[in-house]
């Protein structure tokens, strides 16, 4: 086969297709491998069934680096890595895994990933791409993970709302400030890089 014919099949909209497919995957199984690490840096507290771990940082970085339904594929994949029994969550005080952790106390936390990182890359990318932007759709995100996360827990354990504010919400506001932090410095300063003019 002639390199004319080999260049026509490989600028072909199939040849074009399946290299996005092929690109896509590899950013979805890189993206839920970064979340699963991200898992087992986790410090369980005496208090609450929800340990202090890395993911939620993972899940805002990955919506402030990827497009909307990329990041939003990449969590899924994540939660059905996860319900598969992979071991990709984070070690809990119950020591279940599979579904039943994905549907334990924890799990609004996991569930919301999906909807949180689908929103601060929505959010990034609709906006200036300022730092101040940057700061809100990362929060936006940890919002949304940290009310998802209490309302479970309220509906599993059926406390009253002092205790799963005080079991699931407030004891990781000033862990997740750091981590809105970060992700939206690491996101912000990615898309100067990709946008500068190159000289």
């Amino acid at each position: 086969m002639n390199s004319p014919t080999r260049a026509a099949i490989s600028a072909s909209p199939a040849g074009a297709t399946a290299a996005e497919f092929l690109r896509n995957a590899g950013i979805v199984l890189a993206g839920t491998l970064l979340v699963a690490l991200s898992a087992r840096v986790s410090v369980p507290l005496s208090f609450t069934p929800v340990p202090l771990t890395l993911q939620p940082f993972a899940v805002l970085l990955l919506g402030m680096f990827l497009a909307p339904r990329l990041a939003s594929a990449t969590l899924v994949a994540y939660l059905l890595e996860g319900a598969a029994g992979l071991p990709v969550f984070a070690p809990g005080l119950t020591g279940v895994s599979g579904l039943a952790h994905l549907f334990g106390p924890t799990g609004g936390y996991l569930l919301s990933y999906p909807v949180a990182v689908f929103a601060v890359a929505a959010l990034w990318r609709m906006s200036r791409r300022s730092f101040s932007w940057a700061l809100l759709s990362s929060a936006a995100g940890s919002v949304i993970i940290l009310s998802t996360g209490a309302l479970w827990l309220g509906i599993f354990t059926h406390a009253s709302a002092g205790t799963v504010l005080s079991q699931a919400f407030i004891p990781f506001l000033p862990g997740d400030a750091l981590k809105i932090v970060l992700a939206a410095a690491l996101g912000f300063q990615w898309n100067r890089m990709r946008t500068a003019p190159r000289s």
